[in-house]
């Protein structure tokens, strides 16, 4: 009777502190995941930030362009500039 209430003591005493390793890890292992979700969830947010300053930009609602457009009047006082040289490529392979 002795012995068998030494060998319980024995397999209790042993596999309280296994529990609670188990305990303590799957509370790290959670603490961990979530850590790393949050992680994630604030890149996605400098993600979706910089996606929307780019469409802001690409669809150029906010700009007023007018300056930097060109005077077609005065397209025409611009000479037409021929080149000096005719250069054929057929000369390059010639012998």
């Amino acid at each position: 009777m002795n012995k068998i209430i030494t060998i319980v003591f024995f397999l209790i005493s042993t596999l309280i502190p296994l529990n609670a390793d188990s305990n303590s890890s799957k509370e790290t292992n959670a603490s961990k995941a979530k850590s790393i979700a949050e992680k994630q969830i604030k890149e996605q947010m400098k993600r979706e930030e910089k996606y929307s300053k780019e469409q802001r930009f690409y669809q150029g609602d906010e700009y007023d362009l007018k300056g930097a457009e060109v005077n077609k009047k005065s397209l025409s006082k611009i000479p037409v500039i021929e080149p000096d040289y005719d250069f054929d490529m057929d000369d390059v392979y010639s012998d």
